[in-house]
């Protein structure tokens, strides 16, 4: 593998990373904001679209965010998508308008929430293996010495194990913060 390949598998895995601070930012913990429904994703229109491209998201007081809904037709989607996510949230729909009022964070939504960091925490680590999976698929692919391909193979993992812990770390800053505030 050259430096060039372990570049390109450090950028994918910075990728994967990238994903998962936007979710953890998502995970709003004092206040309503639009950037908590981002990672939702809708079923319209025979595809999965970002809650984004089906509707205008405000925020018009701090425990409430509104969707107004382009297409009032696919205003039960974006309802079932928000109810559906793993937010705990408890949206209601009136007419093209979907309103999502925040619950107050209690002991039980401050253990929601640090659940919900988990699994966004184990989706990028999951990301993560599967990048060094095709790594570590390539360095076996290339003609290599027994000696380089377990230096390469020790590249890719070092690698992982770096990404693997800044997405704990992470994980770890967002539970304290939630628990703190």
């Amino acid at each position: 593998m050259t430096e060039q390949r372990l570049q390109d598998l450090e950028t994918r895995m910075g990728k994967a990373l990238d994903v998962f601070r936007q979710e953890l930012a998502g995970l709003r913990i004092g206040r309503a904001s639009a950037g908590l429904l981002e990672p939702i994703v809708v079923e319209a229109y025979g595809q999965r679209m970002p809650i984004a491209q089906l509707g205008t998201i405000s925020v018009p007081s701090p425990r409430l965010i509104a969707i107004q809904v382009w297409d009032e037709s696919q205003a039960a989607a974006v309802e079932k998508a928000v109810r559906e996510s793993k937010l705990g949230l408890n949206p209601m729909r009136e007419g093209a308008l979907v309103r999502v009022p925040l619950p107050e964070l209690n002991e039980e939504r401050r253990a929601e929430l640090v659940r919900v960091a988990h699994h966004y925490a184990e989706q990028a680590r999951i990301a993560v293996r599967h990048i060094r999976r095709d790594g570590m698929e390539q360095i076996k692919k290339d003609q290599l010495s027994e000696d380089e391909r377990k230096a390469e193979e020790s590249n890719v993992q070092d690698l992982t194990d770096r990404m693997v812990g800044e997405i704990d770390s992470q994980v770890k800053a967002r539970e304290e913060e939630i628990r703190r505030v």
